[in-house]
């Protein structure tokens, strides 16, 4: 499972008390978790990773990439908008993809707006949903200024050097 997308909140009808979890793969965990401000807006940004991702034909954190500036796909997102070369992400191994490159760069509008740093600026999932259906627009003013980028590349590093120094002694099980 890649993400919840709604899950993180479960509530049976007969209690009062809406018992809220961590859920999912940590790379696709919206910023506001490191601060425990958990709305149903974590979804959209969970959605906007895998968009990306999926328009993009790679991994949201990429340690093969020789450029360390390349690692975080959200960097690379943002220093694309900013230089207007959005274009230049689209993945390069899909043909499908290249022929509609103007129609994925559009797709990438969505991606920006579920990625807001500000969670009560991204739109929520049902709106998403709208707005892949046709029935409404993408908003149109978009900055691409993922507000706490800094945060979420300090915890994915956090989390790739937990990964790096458990993951051996576990693969290697006990003495």
């Amino acid at each position: 499972m890649i993400s919840d997308f709604g899950l993180s909140k479960l509530i049976e009808k007969d209690k009062s008390k809406v018992v809220t979890r961590m859920r999912g793969i940590p790379r696709y965990l919206a910023p506001e978790w490191l601060r425990s401000v958990i709305t149903e807006k974590v979804d959209a940004y969970a959605f906007g990773i895998v968009l990306l991702e999926v328009l993009c034909g790679r991994k949201n954190l990429d340690w093969s990439q020789a450029d360390e500036d390349n690692v975080h796909l959200l960097s690379v997102f943002k220093r694309k908008a900013e230089q207007e070369q959005l274009i230049d992400m689209v993945d390069k191994n899909n043909e499908d993809m290249q022929l509609h490159r103007e129609a994925v760069t559009e797709m990438m509008s969505l991606t920006a707006w579920c990625l807001r740093g500000d969670f009560n600026k991204r739109p929520s999932m049902s709106l998403v949903v709208k707005v892949l259906e046709g029935l409404v627009s993408v908003e149109t003013i978009l900055d691409f200024n993922f507000t706490n980028l800094t945060e979420v590349e300090a915890r994915n590093q956090l989390i790739e050097v937990l990964i790096s120094s458990i993951l051996p002694s576990v693969l290697s099980g006990p003495r």
